[in-house]
């Protein structure tokens, strides 16, 4: 394993707080971001970024770039929803969640591709949602960010694969947080029926896909799109 100076937009709580916390595990270099700054497991450096900023996203570079060097590896994993049907959606409601979901990506992979470019190594990898590709009834704004990120990453790859430079995407499922926890068992249920492994992810089992897709071992890999959800959207 080569070591790797990681940076987890996000990762202060949930899915990127346990990627930040398996790359520290690896024995990485790792960063996260968080709007207030704290946050982030033990071990991780945490600064604090607005990603729909990009005044605020450069400082955050330039802060890790001084204490660890280069970032070499960028997991793109903040996120908002706004959740509502289509009519009564706002145009608020959907630009504020492009904005951070998609916009903020592309800011954080532009930062991060100077360094990439110049050392000729990079792993880019998109934080997507099943609901990407399979859709869901009052997330059109979410939806449609999270399926931008695939053209993101298949374009990236052809711009940038020459130089060592990987960009792929990760697309969870249902996932074990708080959120699903605070659902009523029922629901819960329900929601177990569609998914063919017939539970939740753990954060950790998206953590070690998005580690590997990362990894020396997936050099070859670009443009992809890795599902992490029991097989629930299969063929989408």
């Amino acid at each position: 394993m080569t070591q790797r100076t990681v940076l987890i937009t996000g990762g202060n709580r949930g899915i990127g707080y346990a990627i930040a916390e398996e790359f520290v595990r690896q024995g990485h270099r790792v960063a996260v971001t968080s709007r207030s700054g704290t946050g982030g497991p033990d071990g991780a450096l945490t600064v604090a970024a607005d990603v729909t900023d990009s005044a605020s996203v450069d400082a955050a570079y330039t802060a890790v770039e001084a204490e660890l060097g280069p970032v070499e590896v960028v997991v793109a994993n903040a996120g908002i929803t706004r959740d509502t049907l289509v009519l009564r959606m706002s145009e608020a409601d959907f630009t504020d969640v492009l904005d951070t979901n998609l916009t903020g990506a592309f800011r954080v992979v532009k930062r991060a591709s100077k360094g990439m470019l110049k050392g000729r190594f990079g792993r880019v990898v998109l934080i997507s949602s099943v609901v990407g590709l399979y859709g869901g009834a009052g997330q059109v704004n979410y939806s449609s960010s999270k399926a931008a990120l695939v053209g993101m990453a298949r374009s990236l790859t052809r711009e940038l694969g020459a130089r060592g430079i990987t960009a792929n995407v990760v697309a969870p499922g249902f996932i074990e947080t708080e959120m699903t926890a605070a659902l009523p068992e029922a629901q819960q249920a329900e929601y177990k029926k569609a998914i063919p492994a017939g539970r939740f992810a753990s954060t950790g089992e998206v953590a070690k896909v998005v580690a590997w897709i990362a990894s020396d071992d997936a050099g070859y890999i670009s443009g992809a799109v890795i599902p992490v959800d029991g097989g629930l959207g299969m063929g989408h």
